[in-house]
């Protein structure tokens, strides 16, 4: 058996793992893009077809974790003889995005060609063990970020491997998720691939989504208040609307038609706490709702664009309401706002302090801690080694100071009848 990490030895983001089987059988974990550094694009060498073709030389399919677009992205260029795979409600949400991105005359195009690149996705369903060639993959759903995320067990040749994706241990139902985990794994693996986005994030204790939502109780002191999260972050968005219920369930919560879709589309299928989420629209004709939001008070969940810009003003104008009246809370990666952090972006600090409101930093990671890291280790149990990826150059295993069964391979290594090469 082979392992190949195209990406992810040493960077966050656009992780590639190839596993090749003794016959021949080639399967990808991930294909998305390289994270990009602030407000500039992100230089992907695959964006050359040469070079994506050459990764995907002899693959025949590709397994997404979740939908996150360093994950996910060069769907409408991957030949249609090798298979995508993803979890059906991904597929859904995927979808939403892209629909609305045919809104936009700029992006349009690459929006239509990934809608017709999903619509040949396969569904893979959670704990269903499936032969693809000669290897086995059985999706194990994780709590991340992103919805409808899943670690995967990898079966071949008689050793098995456990890639866990992008997880924690701190959102909503990631405790049931993990025990159930445990009851769907072998005895050990003998290869554990992990994530490890916050070995190089220093000692600080990570909240769970329940403590982010009392402290979004505690800090909603105004009347108004709105909220930059992402639109695809259900958990956070259950978090927000879970705070406005505990302290008025009179408060208007407020998205646009594209965030409703998502929340419906996420409601058609799971239970709570995503059955009970809900927002009012913003929309047409509304006058009426601007005096229910002025009267009751408002979460408004906004996105850094200019049409939220121009709804914004529309609520000062219309509601009478002036931005020391309002809390923004923002719910991103704090990089992002940090003068000369490399992932800071100029347009949405503008954004972010275009008003004299009251800037609240309300945000927790969708990634594994290192309990939760030393937790996986612990339930998958390795014998052979430990592989982390979607990781920082500084960012080691080391720092849990913890000694491990097996050896943790960051270099090319051919432990008995596994070949890993890290390129």
């Amino acid at each position: 058996m082979k392992i190949i990490i195209h990406r992810g030895i040493d960077q966050i983001g656009g992780c590639i793992t190839e596993i090749e089987s003794a016959g021949g059988t080639k399967i990808l974990i991930d294909l998305g893009h390289n994270l990009p550094d602030g407000d500039s694009a992100a230089a992907d060498p695959l964006e050359k077809k040469e070079n994506l073709f050459a990764i995907l030389n002899g693959v025949s399919h590709v397994f997404y974790t979740h939908y996150h677009g360093d994950h996910i992205g060069f769907e409408s260029k991957i030949p249609s003889h090798v298979k995508q795979h993803m979890g059906e409600l991904a597929i859904e949400m995927v979808k939403v995005l892209k629909k609305h991105m045919t809104y936009a005359d700029e992006l349009k195009n690459d929006a239509e060609e990934s809608l017709a690149a999903l619509s040949d996705f396969d569904a893979y369903t959670a704990y269903e063990r499936k032969l693809y060639g000669d290897i086995y993959v059985t999706p194990l759903p994780i709590s991340h970020s992103a919805i409808d995320a899943y670690m995967f067990l990898i079966e071949c040749d008689g050793r098995t491997i456990l890639h866990t994706g992008d997880f924690r241990d701190h959102g909503y139902n990631a405790t049931e998720r993990l025990k159930e985990l445990e009851k769907h794994l072998p005895s050990h693996v003998d290869v554990l691939i992990t994530e490890g986005t916050m070995l190089g994030r220093g000692d600080k204790r990570i909240m769970s989504e329940q403590e982010l939502q009392d402290k979004a109780v505690e800090s909603m002191d105004k009347k108004y208040t709105f909220v930059l999260c992402s639109s695809m972050d259900m958990d956070r968005i259950v978090t927000f609307t879970q705070a406005c219920q505990r302290i008025n369930k009179r408060i208007r919560i407020i998205a646009d038609s594209y965030q409703i879709e998502q929340i419906q589309t996420v409601k058609k299928r799971l239970s709570k706490p995503y059955s009970d989420l809900f927002a009012y629209p913003y929309g047409k004709n509304m006058e009426d709702e601007f005096s229910r939001m002025n009267r009751y008070g408002f979460l408004m969940f906004v996105r850094h664009s200019p049409s939220f810009e121009k709804r914004i003003n529309e609520v000062f104008e219309k509601t009478n309401i002036v931005p020391s009246q309002v809390n923004f809370i923002y719910s991103q990666f704090e990089g992002y706002i940090i003068n000369n952090h490399k992932a800071f972006k100029q347009n949405l600090y503008n954004f972010v302090y275009s008003h004299d409101w009251i800037i609240k930093h309300l945000h927790t990671s969708g990634h594994a801690s290192k309990e939760a890291l030393m937790k996986i280790v612990e339930i998958s149990k390795p014998t052979s080694a430990i592989i982390p990826i979607h990781k920082e150059r500084i960012g080691s295993f080391q720092q849990l100071k913890r000694s491990f069964e097996c050896p943790i391979i960051e270099q090319n290594c051919c432990l008995k009848d596994i070949d890993i090469q890290i390129r």
